[in-house]
């Protein structure tokens, strides 16, 4: 697990990084959005990569003396530590990849671990995304984004949107204008609280 951690706010934030290659598109954009914040804030990056983590396996149904990895403990600890939780996932198939499903999946196994209280300490925090794609039309990113507030619609958590950007080559991101400007104030965006769309 890579941790780079600044002390300082009282937000803290949690980098989860879901591509499939280090120094991606998605990470240049993810960091330049990281760039911003304010001095002192509190950062965590993780790279799903770098973690020797099983598929997940649903065991709610099972006996409950199931044991817990050290890499599985170290993830679910830095994301109930995070005010911030940012999903940095390139988009495969329009929607996350498969290391970042994963450990949404994850998230399934922490609310029913007997006497968790998983769910009580992620409402409140706020979820992010950041993704790059071939596409410069932002729409087919719909299902990727879909899939994110209604992970956070379901925690109580709020939701800060998706930041995009197009890229297919190596650090192509960079010519994305668009997408680096927004990059320089995503964090400061409004982020109600997630809702359905039944809700709505």
């Amino acid at each position: 697990m890579t941790l780079d951690t600044v002390r300082g706010t009282d937000r803290s934030f949690l980098f989860v990084l879901g591509s499939s290659r280090s120094d991606g598109n998605t990470e240049i954009l993810a960091r330049a959005a990281a760039a911003q914040l304010p001095a002192g804030t509190p950062q965590r990056w993780v790279d799903l990569n770098e973690l020797t983590l099983p598929d997940f396996q649903d065991g709610r149904h099972e006996s409950a003396d199931r044991q817990d990895g050290e890499n599985e403990e170290l993830l679910r600890q830095a994301t109930l530590d995070a005010t911030d939780i940012v999903i940095a996932s390139p988009l495969y198939w329009y929607t996350l990849s498969a290391q970042t499903k994963r450990y949404l999946d994850y998230w399934s196994g922490w609310l029913n671990v007997p006497g968790s209280d998983f769910k009580e300490r992620m409402a409140g925090g706020t979820l992010w995304g950041v993704t790059a794609m071939a596409h410069e039309e932002y729409e087919v990113a719909d299902g990727l984004v879909t899939a994110l507030n209604h992970s956070a619609a379901y925690l109580g958590m709020r939701f800060g949107g998706v930041l995009t950007g197009t890229a297919s080559r190596p650090g192509r991101i960079h010519a994305d204008e668009r997408a680096m400007t927004r990059a320089k104030t995503f964090f400061e965006s409004e982020t109600p609280l997630a809702r359905f769309p039944f809700e709505e």
